[in-house]
């Protein structure tokens, strides 16, 4: 008796492994894993679910995968992943700081655009970071996002096109002119 009823305890286990491959679909599926977004990002199969990715790469520390998978979305023309790869290129995260790329990325998303892109290649052109200085050009810029309702950019409007009214105290000492 004893024995048939922990056998009756014991059959129902097996069931729930059974249930994943229930019709309907599979219960944990691992299209939606960081290392598939990634292998179908250096396949090119690139999308609005593996574009997503990327910032679950960069938040978990794996900025070079990060910048892979943006890189490739970048380069199929998403603009926030253009965003995405000129604050890691500007950052030195998943690659040496490289303030010229930075602002190219910002320029193509600027292109498409995006009003983030607009503002951090108008930031750029004001402070001369990674491309010439163009005051002019850069509030231009700063004005097209300000005007598709980017609050940072009406704030930098508000304040004259200071740059200081946006950037983070931590940050100062990056955009500073180089006096030696």
């Amino acid at each position: 008796m004893i024995r048939s009823g922990f056998l009756a305890l014991l059959l129902p286990l097996p069931l729930p492994a059974l249930a994943e491959d229930a019709p309907g679909g599979e219960l944990n599926p691992n299209e939606m894993s960081l290392e598939t977004a990634l292998s179908r990002a250096r396949e090119g199969e690139v999308g609005m679910v593996v574009c997503a990715q990327g910032y679950m790469l960069t938040k978990s520390g794996d900025h070079a995968g990060a910048r892979e998978v943006f890189e490739a979305c970048a380069e199929a023309g998403y603009a926030g992943a253009m965003t995405w790869m000129s604050q890691m290129e500007d950052n030195g995260l998943g690659g040496p700081e490289n303030p010229e790329a930075a602002a190219e990325w910002s320029r193509r998303a600027a292109e498409t655009g995006d009003p983030v892109g607009e503002f951090n290649y108008g930031l750029a052109l004001i402070r001369g970071r990674g491309v010439a200085r163009d005051e002019a050009a850069g509030r231009a810029m700063v004005d097209r996002a300000a005007a598709q309702g980017l609050k940072i950019a009406e704030r930098m409007r508000a304040s004259g096109y200071d740059p200081d009214a946006v950037t983070p105290d931590a940050d100062e000492a990056k955009y500073r002119p180089n006096l030696f």
